[in-house]
C-alpha cells in the first residue's frame, strides 16, 4: 500500500483538511475521503524525492493547466463555496508556480471587491481575451460555473487541434533536421579529407566534385560562418515580419496557398478554430458583435480575421452573418450554408460547433494523410543529399590513373 497526501473540503465546517492515507491507488483514497463526506481537491502519492523544476518560473501556463483550473473552479462553485474561498482553494493546490501566482492574486483581488473578470484581465499572459470575455458573460448571467465548464471544453477541444497539428510536423522537422545535420557532417568533417587527397594527385576533377569541394571549402571557412549568420538574421527577420501588419496581410494569404496539402490543413484549421470559439462565446451569451470582434483577433489568419470584422460590419447595418461570408474564399459554400440555415432555425450555436466537429476531423484525416505523403518524400530527399555527396566523392576514383599520371 502506497501513502497518499490529500487536501479535501469539509462540507459541514467549510474548513480545508490536509492528511495523508494509505490506499492501492489516487482513485482509491478519492471514494474513500467521498465515503467520509468530504470534497476532495487534490490527491497526490507521497514520494521521498524533493525533486524542483529550475526551468518552472521560464514556462508559460499551458493550455491543459488552464482545463484543469477551470474544472477545478467550476466545481467548487457548484458546490456552494464562496468565489475567493474556491480561489484561494485551487492556489494552494496548483503546483504551477505562474498560474499559482496568477490564482492568488485573483483571490486577492477579487477579495478587495473587483469582479472576477476585472481581477482576469489583469493577467493576460495566462487568461486570454476569450476567457475574460465569457466569464463577464457568465458573470452577468449568473451562470458562472457553466460557463467555466464551456471554457473548459473550449480549451480542450483547442488543445488536441494543437496537438494533431503538432504531431504532423514532428517528423518532417526530425527529418529535415537529421538531413541537414548530416549534410553539415559530410561537408565540414569527411569532404575535405577527400579533397586534400585529390590536391595531392592533381588532375582535373569531375564538375560535381568540383561543386561538393567547393561547397565544404566555404563552410569550413570565414565565408561559412557570415552564411549561418546570414541564414539566422533572415529568419529573425522573417519573424518579426509575419507580425507586422502587412507580412501579417502576405502571410496570410500564402499560408493557406501552400501546396501538398499544407495550405488546407491551415486553412481547416482556422475554420474549426472560428467556429468553435465563436459558437462556445455565443452560447456563453457574450453579444454577438463582440464575439465576433473576439473571435477574428484569435483566428491566427489575416484573411479570416478580415472576413470576420466584415461580418461584424455588416450585421450592425442589419445584414444577415451568412451573407458577408459568400464573398470570402476562404469559407467553403458549406459552411455558408449551414451558417444561413443556423440563423433561420435560431440554432446558430449549435450549427457552429458542428460545423467545428466537422472541421476537427477533417485537420485529424488530411493531417494523416499529409504524413502519409511526406513520409517516402522526406526519405527520398536524405538519401538524395546523402548518395549526391557519396558519388561525387568517389566518382574521381573510377580516373584515379588518370590523376596520378
Amino acid at each position: 500500500m502506497a501513502v497518499f497526501t490529500y487536501r479535501a473540503l469539509d462540507r459541514e465546517s467549510g474548513q480545508i483538511l490536509e492528511d495523508q492515507m494509505e490506499g492501492s491507488n489516487t482513485t482509491a483514497v478519492a471514494i474513500t475521503l467521498r465515503h467520509q463526506g468530504l470534497l476532495v481537491i487534490n490527491v497526490k502519492e507521497q514520494s521521498n524525492l524533493s525533486e524542483k523544476d529550475i526551468l518552472e518560473p521560464f514556462k508559460k501556463v499551458r493550455l491543459r493547466d488552464l482545463v484543469v483550473f477551470s474544472r477545478q473552479f467550476a466545481t467548487l462553485i457548484n458546490a456552494g463555496l464562496p468565489l475567493v474561498r474556491a480561489l484561494y482553494v485551487l492556489a494552494e493546490q496548483t503546483e504551477k508556480k505562474q498560474l499559482k501566482d496568477a490564482i492568488d492574486a485573483l483571490g486577492r483581488d477579487v477579495e478587495a471587491g473587483m469582479d472576477l473578470s476585472e481581477a482576469l484581465e489583469q493577467h493576460p499572459d495566462v487568461f486570454n481575451r476569450i476567457y475574460v470575455e465569457m466569464v463577464k458573460a457568465g458573470e452577468i448571467g449568473g451562470m458562472l460555473d457553466e460557463v467555466l465548464l464551456r471554457i473548459a471544453d473550449q480549451q480542450e477541444k483547442e488543445a488536441d487541434l494543437r496537438r494533431k497539428v503538432i504531431s504532423a510536423m514532428i517528423y518532417p522537422l526530425f527529418v529535415m533536421s537529421f538531413a541537414l545535420l548530416t549534410l553539415t557532417i559530410l561537408l565540414i568533417f569527411i569532404v575535405p579529407i577527400f579533397a586534400g587527397l585529390y590536391k595531392d594527385l592533381g588532375g582535373e576533377l569531375p564538375l560535381l566534385t568540383s561543386i561538393v569541394i567547393s561547397v565544404s571549402n566555404i563552410l569550413t571557412s570565414l565565408w561559412g560562418i557570415v552564411v549561418y549568420l546570414m541564414l539566422g538574421v533572415a529568419f529573425f527577420l522573417f519573424l518579426r515580419w509575419r507580425k507586422t501588419e502587412s507580412g501579417r496581410k502576405v502571410w496570410g494569404r500564402i499560408s493557406l496557398k501552400i501546396p501538398l496539402k499544407i495550405g488546407a490543413v491551415v486553412q481547416k484549421v482556422a475554420l474549426a478554430r472560428f467556429s468553435r470559439t465563436f459558437g462556445t462565446l455565443s452560447a456563453a451569451g457574450v453579444p454577438i458583435l463582440q464575439a465576433l470582434e473576439i473571435t477574428a483577433t484569435s483566428s491566427g489568419n489575416w484573411v479570416v480575421e478580415r472576413a470576420l470584422l466584415k461580418c461584424r460590419d455588416a450585421i450592425r447595418e442589419g445584414i444577415p452573418l451568412y451573407k458577408p461570408l459568400e464573398g470570402e474564399w476562404v469559407f467553403p459554400p458549406m459552411v455558408v450554408r449551414m451558417i444561413a440555415v443556423g440563423e433561420e432555425t435560431g440554432d446558430i450555436d449549435g450549427m457552429l460547433q458542428k460545423i467545428a466537429e466537422f472541421f476537427e476531423s477533417e485537420v485529424d484525416a488530411t493531417v494523416k494523410a499529409l504524413t502519409s505523403i511526406m513520409e517516402p518524400v522526406m526519405i527520398v530527399v536524405v538519401g538524395a543529399i546523402v548518395g549526391v555527396i557519396v558519388i561525387a566523392m568517389y566518382l574521381p576514383m573510377f580516373k584515379i590513373y588518370d590523376l596520378i599520371g
